[in-house]
C-alpha cells in the first residue's frame, strides 16, 4: 500500500509529538532538583527548531493543491501560515504559562508536583484546542460570515489582554470548580500529595493536587476560547480558493500543537528570564488586534487580495511585533519602569496635596464670609 503525502505528514507529526512530549517530561522529571534556566533554554531552543524544521518540510515536500491557482505556490502559503500560526500560539502559550506560575505560587504547589500538573494541563489543552479548532474551522468553511464574529471576539481579547493584569484574573479560591470540589469533599491539607484523592481515617479527601488541576483545567478552557479565534484568523482568512479545508485543518492543528510542545522546559526557563517578556502581553495584544482587523475587513476586496497574494505579510507582522516586544523588554530596564511608576505616584500625591490645599482655602473663604 502506498501512503499519500498528506497521511505521511500526519503520521510523522503524531510520532514526533509523542517523542517530544516523552523526552520533555523525562528531562523535567529526572533532574536532580529544579531544571536550571540554561538547561531549560537549550531544550526550549530544540523544540522551536523542530517546529521550524517541520514547517520547512511542508514548504519543500507538501504537494501542490491541484485545484488552486497554478501561479500560487500552495506549499509556500501553508509554510507562512504554519509559522505565523505557530508563533502566534506560542506567544499566547508563554502568556498562559505566566498564569500557571502564579497559580502554582498562590496555591503553594511543591516543585516536584509542578511538572506533572503541567503535563496534565498540557494534555487537556491539546484535546480542547483540537476540538475547538475542528468546530471553528468547520463553521468558517460552511458559513463565511462567522469570520466576523471570531474577529469581534479577538478584538475584545486584544483589548482585555492590553488593559487587564494577570493578577486581577487569577484568584483560585473564587474558581467555580475549586469551590465545588472543596464543598463536595473534605480537603487534605498535605500540599505535597501527588494524587487526586487521599484517605484520612478511612474517609476520602480531595487533595490540593486535584484542586490545582481543576483550576488549571478551567483556565485551559478560557485560554482555548481566546486562542482559537486567533489561529482561525491566521489560517482561514485569505486562504479561500488556495487551500483545501483539509489543508487548513492540518496547518491549524499542527501549528497549535507544536506551540505547546516543550512547554514544561519553557516553564522552567521562564522562571529565570521573566524580565525578557515584560512587554509580551502588549506585543501579543497588538498581534491579536492585527489579526482581528484583518478578519473584520476581509470583506474589502483590496485587503483580501493583499493577504492572498502576499501571505508573508502576516508572518512578518507577527514575528516583527514579538521581536520588538522582547527588544523593548531588554532596552527598558525594570528600574526605569519602577521609577516611572514612582513618578506617577508622586505626581498624584502632589495633585492630591494641591487639591487638599485648595479645598482648605475654599473652606476658609466660606468661614470668613460667614
Amino acid at each position: 500500500m502506498v501512503l499519500s503525502t498528506h497521511l505521511i505528514f500526519w503520521l510523522s507529526f503524531i510520532v514526533l509529538y509523542i517523542i517530544v512530549f516523552a523526552i520533555d517530561m523525562y528531562a523535567a522529571g529526572h533532574q536532580k532538583g529544579t531544571m536550571s534556566v540554561k538547561t531549560a533554554l537549550k531544550w526550549t531552543g530544540l523544540w522551536i527548531s523542530l517546529a521550524i524544521l517541520y514547517g520547512l518540510a511542508i514548504l519543500f515536500f507538501f504537494p501542490q493543491n491541484a485545484d488552486s491557482d497554478p501561479t500560487i505556490s500552495t506549499r509556500s502559503v501553508m509554510f507562512s501560515k504554519f509559522i505565523a500560526g505557530y508563533f502566534t500560539e506560542y506567544s499566547l502559550s508563554v502568556d498562559n504559562l505566566f498564569v500557571f506560575i502564579m497559580i502554582f505560587s498562590l496555591m503553594g504547589v511543591s516543585e516536584k508536583n509542578q511538572p506533572r500538573l503541567l503535563k496534565l494541563g498540557i494534555l487537556l489543552s491539546i484535546v480542547l484546542r483540537i476540538l475547538f479548532i475542528l468546530v471553528g474551522m468547520s463553521l468558517v468553511q460552511k458559513f463565511s460570515w462567522i469570520i466576523y464574529i471570531f474577529g469581534a471576539i479577538l478584538l475584545w481579547t486584544a483589548y482585555k489582554m492590553a488593559f487587564t493584569n494577570d493578577e486581577d484574573q487569577v484568584d483560585p479560591q473564587s474558581n467555580f470548580l475549586y469551590k465545588t470540589g472543596s464543598k463536595l469533599f473534605p480537603v487534605d491539607p498535605d500540599l505535597d500529595h501527588p494524587h487526586f484523592f487521599s484517605k484520612i481515617d478511612g474517609k476520602r479527601h480531595i487533595t490540593m493536587f486535584m484542586l490545582v488541576f481543576l483550576v488549571i483545567g478551567s483556565t485551559d478552557v478560557l485560554f482555548a476560547v481566546d486562542s482559537i479565534p486567533a489561529i482561525i484568523g491566521v489560517i482561514a482568512d485569505g486562504a479561500s480558493g488556495i487551500l483545501t479545508g483539509e489543508e487548513e485543518n492540518f496547518i491549524a492543528i499542527t501549528s497549535n500543537v507544536f506551540a505547546v510542545m516543550g512547554l514544561v522546559s519553557l516553564f522552567f526557563a521562564l522562571k529565570g528570564i521573566m524580565g525578557l517578556f515584560r512587554y509580551l502581553k502588549q506585543g501579543v495584544s497588538c498581534i491579536l488586534l492585527f489579526i482581528a482587523l484583518k478578519m473584520l475587513f476581509s470583506w474589502y476586496e483590496p485587503v483580501e487580495e493583499l493577504f492572498k497574494s502576499h501571505s508573508w505579510i502576516s508572518l512578518a507582522v507577527i514575528i516583527g511585533t514579538l521581536c520588538l516586544s522582547i527588544l523593548l523588554s531588554i532596552a527598558i530596564k525594570e528600574k526605569d519602569v519602577i521609577d516611572d511608576k514612582k513618578n506617577e505616584i508622586d505626581k498624584l500625591q502632589g495633585e492630591n496635596i494641591k487639591l487638599k490645599s485648595e479645598v482648605e482655602d475654599l473652606h476658609s473663604k466660606i468661614e470668613d464670609k460667614n
